[in-house]
């Protein structure tokens, strides 16, 4: 473009203008970019605390379900402390905290916060975004599940047993994974005796209408739910 011809345009100043708009369009670019990063990312959880807690003994008298909660949230060590105990990693050959039959491992954590809905990865220990939704409220029939520091979602993916999304489950393909989910619900239940947490399992939820939420596949199968929570006293 001739600038000369221009109306009103000084060919000095030119070149500041361009500076001008592609600074403008990179502080635009690096803007939304910072707020998709805030608004919705993984959480790298703190490595566990595998020290502290009280004797396995006193954990088991003291072991106890709870429906009465504060709404505080848990701090990020407990949080890691919770999933490791839970499911987390114990050993070189990544074998896990509760047994798992055939070590199959097909068991998921799905974890869900005020923030968003969560899958555990035990592997690099961090929490994998899968939506920003709020569905505490979905994972049980009990108005205390809504406003809880946050509820496991047990998700059985049966891929890991050579079901096909195509393929009916039927209640005895559910069975071990039924089982596994006990596993792992126990040591959640013996971390929150120990740290003077809360939690409960529940079987009451609407299955149907919560895997639609998650985004679940046919193959795999929503077994139990566990809220964790600071106990109301």
């Amino acid at each position: 473009m001739d600038c000369n011809k221009v109306k009103g345009t000084d060919c000095k100043s030119a070149p500041a203008m361009m500076k001008r708009r592609i600074l403008s369009f990179l502080f635009f670019a690096l803007a939304c970019t910072m707020f998709m990063t805030v608004s919705a990312q993984d959480i790298k959880l703190p490595a566990p605390d595998k020290t502290g807690g009280k004797p396995l003994m006193q954990a088991l008298s003291e072991r106890q379900s709870l429906r009465s909660y504060t709404k505080d949230s848990l701090t990020q060590q407990q949080l890691s402390n919770l999933l490791w105990a839970g499911w987390g990693i114990n050993r070189p050959d990544k074998r896990r905290t509760a047994p798992s039959a055939m070590n199959d491992q097909e068991i998921d954590m799905y974890i869900t916060l005020p923030g968003g809905l969560y899958l555990y990865i035990a592997e690099s220990h961090t929490l994998k975004i899968i939506n920003n939704k709020d569905l505490r409220r979905l994972t049980g029939t009990q108005s205390f599940v809504g406003t809880a520091a946050l509820n496991i979602v047990y998700v059985a993916d049966l891929s890991k047993h050579g079901k096909s999304e195509s393929e009916k489950i039927e209640d005895s393909d559910l069975l071990l994974s039924y089982a596994n989910t006990a596993f792992i619900a126990q040591n959640i239940y013996l971390y929150c005796a120990s740290e003077n947490l809360g939690c409960i399992i529940r079987g009451s939820i609407s299955k149907d209408r919560l895997a639609s939420e998650m985004g679940l596949r046919a193959n795999q199968k929503i077994t139990l739910a566990q809220t964790v929570g600071i106990p109301d006293k």
